[in-house]
């Protein structure tokens, strides 16, 4: 009996350690997950597996951090490890920037200086509410080059939950995003089309200092071509993509046909263009109106031919974003955010990559477009809301809209089209018609092509503070953040076949969060529980093994 007992412990004693040392040689890990959180996407994958030098990952996630922020380190440091196995030359490490207190403004300085800026988490617990400053960022660094990545993603009007799990669905995505930008060799190149009265480059500084990271830019003046069209087409077809980003001043149809030659011949492009002239600003003046009237730039042919139509119309939606007014004068003067129903507030459809888990968009004096049936595949990037109409030109436009509540029922015919993707093989706008000027080795049909039309050119400006640029999104009047520069990036990255960051944005992750309150109700009855149970199982046993102990040796 004794023998059998012992060989069996030897037996089992042999087992484990066989199989610690095929452990120690073969590596598996299985995602049993609904949702497959733990599984990288091929895209990321592919990213990590260039690296063959170290790179060196610092969170600052560490010391004593309020609940929902522990739940997100913890889920970086898994994400992380997962990293680690498919490529052992990633390092990582979990570091306290604040952990030497009397360094404390010295570190944060430090640390805003570089664009580091603290989540300020108000907490509490038992009826005791405090403030603490935490830094949801890392550092990534591959040789001599480091890349920053947000580890916590914003949402209007999210809750601290859902911003966690908003944060966690965006780790995969944000991490992939700062090894790409580490591992690039060799950049595609983005023309930034003037001449034609675009956005001045103050007003596109953040989203063009953002397009650095992954592309070469530079700028192609449209209106020097009546002296050399073919030398403008020459250096225009050196790019990969065009970003026509809001024109004032119509376009002649020399400009029109180099721009089709470009995209004919394989050229990308994205236009922001607004055919209405209309700004927020003329509206500050003694009487606080202003007619809103058709800007025509003379693209309409262009677009025609490629199954889209961009109309001469305002959008009026009741989802809506806020604008800022003085009430008073002086010092007595109060800033109240206020309901502005021409800048509609668009959330996404979910329907393409390009789109997909995005923030909600903020427009400005928006346009819909119109989808025409052609050989051409048209979609639907951005709607207004169900509770939008049109109101045609021209218009006056004036503060008096915010003195009484809008009608409903003449808000019935909304889901307008604002930006459109249109991807086929394309024919010239100039097919069968006479050629405004004679180039070399012009094409009237290309091959596979991509174009995206947004009815909005204030889409892709940034704010200014002190004359200095903020980042796009951001509305210094009411303190919200919009995801306008990060739908545009998926707009060039798609454009410029870039899918596969993109593309782990549709990956889906459902954190299960507990109920606070429900905690907080039922707290004396859990301790109990977690108390009480486990004294009482001891004592159960124990009692058991008496009565055992005296059964067998009280005879």
């Amino acid at each position: 009996m004794k023998n059998t007992i012992l060989k069996n412990i030897v037996f089992g004693l042999g087992l484990l350690i066989l199989l610690n040392l095929l452990a120690s040689f073969f590596y598996l890990r299985f995602d049993l997950t609904e949702d497959k959180r733990f599984t990288l996407s091929e895209a990321t994958e592919t990213v990590i597996q260039k690296f063959e030098t170290p790179v060196i990952i610092d969170v600052l996630l560490e010391g004593e951090l309020p609940a929902e922020f522990q739940r997100l380190r913890v889920e970086t440091e898994q994400l992380l490890e997962n990293f680690s196995t498919k490529n052992n030359n990633i390092k990582f490490n979990f570091e306290d920037p604040m952990e030497d207190a009397s360094q404390a403004e010295a570190t944060l300085a430090q640390l805003q200086s570089i664009g580091l800026t603290p989540a300020n988490v108000t907490t509490e617990n038992e009826g005791k509410v405090s403030q603490e400053l935490v830094f949801p960022w890392a550092m990534v660094t591959h040789k001599d080059k480091t890349v920053k990545v947000a580890l916590l993603k914003n949402k209007l009007g999210a809750l601290p939950e859902d911003r966690i799990n908003n944060s966690v669905q965006n780790l995969e995505f944000a991490f992939a995003d700062a090894f790409t930008k580490l591992g690039i060799k060799e950049k595609k190149r983005i023309a930034v089309i003037k001449g034609n009265g675009e956005l001045e480059d103050i007003y596109l500084a953040d989203f063009l200092g953002s397009l650095r990271e992954y592309y070469n830019l530079g700028a192609i003046t449209l209106d020097s071509l009546e002296n050399s069209p073919q030398k403008v087409l020459d250096q225009l077809k050196t790019f990969d993509l065009a970003l026509v980003a809001k024109p004032t001043i119509a376009f002649t149809e020399n400009e029109k046909y180099i721009l089709d030659q470009f995209m004919v011949n394989g050229g990308r492009s994205l236009w922001l263009v607004d055919p209405v002239a209309m700004e927020l600003d003329s509206l500050f003046n003694e009487e606080g109106e202003a007619m809103a009237l058709v800007r025509d730039l003379n693209l309409d042919d262009l677009f025609f031919k490629y199954g889209i139509r961009l109309n001469s119309v305002l959008v009026n939606d009741l989802y809506f974003t806020q604008i800022v007014l003085a009430n008073g004068e002086g010092n007595s003067a109060e800033y109240n955010p206020l309901p502005w129903y021409y800048h509609p507030m668009v959330f996404s459809l979910n329907n393409h990559p390009v789109n997909t888990n995005t923030e909600a968009l903020r427009f400005q004096f928006a346009s819909t477009i119109d989808t025409l049936s052609n050989n051409y595949k048209k979609t639907v990037l951005a709607r207004s809301s169900p509770l939008s109409r049109t109101e045609t030109l021209p218009k006056l436009v004036s503060f008096d809209i915010l003195n009484s509540p809008p009608d409903k029922e003449q808000y019935t015919n909304g889901n307008k089209p604002l930006a459109v993707l249109v991807e086929g093989a394309f024919s010239s706008a100039y097919l069968n018609r006479v050629k405004p000027v004679t180039l070399d080795g012009s094409k009237e049909k290309g091959l596979e092509n991509k174009m995206i039309l947004i009815g909005d050119g204030d889409m892709i400006a940034n704010q200014l503070r002190n004359n200095r640029p903020l980042e796009l999104g951001y509305d210094k009047w009411t303190n919200n953040f919009y995801g306008n520069k990060e739908f545009l990036l998926n707009c060039v990255n798609y454009l410029l076949d870039d899918t596969g960051l993109i593309n782990i944005r549709n990956k889906s992750v459902a954190i299960p969060m507990l109920d606070a309150e429900k905690i907080a109700s039922h707290k004396t009855r859990w301790q109990l529980i977690n108390i009480g149970l486990p004294l009482l199982f001891v004592l159960l046993l124990s009692m058991l093994f008496s009565f055992w102990r005296k059964r067998q040796f009280g005879r």
